[in-house]
């Protein structure tokens, strides 16, 4: 059942087909780190959507299982997909991977996104996959000294055009696959033509701000209510 069907349930509905259950598949940014060793998870962007689902209806639960882990790729959640997502019966599943998938082969990172939407559609659940947000473009002088020359790696796969290839053909392999596209990552590069996104990222690399999570959620919410 889609979410925007559910959530318009009464108690009766709720005591017949439950909560509103989604999951949340991802890296540092779904794991809800902001700062180096900064964790926020009233601000990340699921709680935001959590929080806007709720607001349409005060009968139906809104229960997130927040199965991203900090550090991680697209083929690190393979192994854990059913024991971390699958076992609780989602109705939706977000993937948002990216951010260090970049640093691997394209080969992988599709492949590994490939069996994610497979088994998650096969499992009976929505799925949505939200591309991430932009990487750094240089290397900001108040960038900590310890994580300047990561940095500039990451900073040469975002102006080198790495993160473009792997966002765009990440939202191909999505459409093919059936799940639902949120096209975040649009969104930055569109930003970045009038404002310095590097200032938008907590860490100066790859986290957003408190702030920017409100973008992830509002798209998330848009596109949820069209499934």
């Amino acid at each position: 059942m889609h979410i925007k069907e559910k959530i318009g349930m009464d108690l009766g509905g709720l005591l017949g087909y439950g909560p509103v259950n989604i999951a949340v598949l991802g890296d540092s940014v779904t794991h809800g780190c902001v700062g180096p060793g900064e964790y926020d998870y009233e601000s990340v962007y699921w709680n935001r959507l959590r929080k806007k689902l709720l607001s349409l209806s005060c009968d139906m639960p809104v229960n997130v299982i927040q199965a991203a882990v900090n550090g991680s790729t697209a083929a690190m959640a393979l192994p854990r997909l059913e024991r971390d997502v699958l076992c609780h019966h989602p109705d939706l599943v977000t993937v948002c991977y990216g951010l260090n998938d970049v640093g691997g082969t394209l080969e992988d990172y599709l492949g590994a996104l490939e069996r994610i939407f497979s088994a998650c559609a096969g499992a009976g659940a929505d799925v949505i996959f939200m591309t991430p947000n932009m990487l750094n473009t240089y290397v900001a002088e108040d960038t900590l000294p310890e994580l300047k020359k990561y940095a500039a790696v990451t900073a040469g796969y975002q102006t080198g055009g790495r993160m473009d290839l792997y966002m765009e053909r990440a939202c191909e392999l999505a459409r093919r696959s059936g799940a639902a596209v949120c096209d975040c990552y649009a969104e930055w590069k569109k930003m970045s033509e009038r404002e310095d996104v590097t200032m938008l990222l907590a860490n100066r690399i790859n986290h957003p701000v408190r702030e920017m999570h409100e973008l992830f959620a509002q798209s998330l919410f848009d596109v949820a209510m069209t499934l």
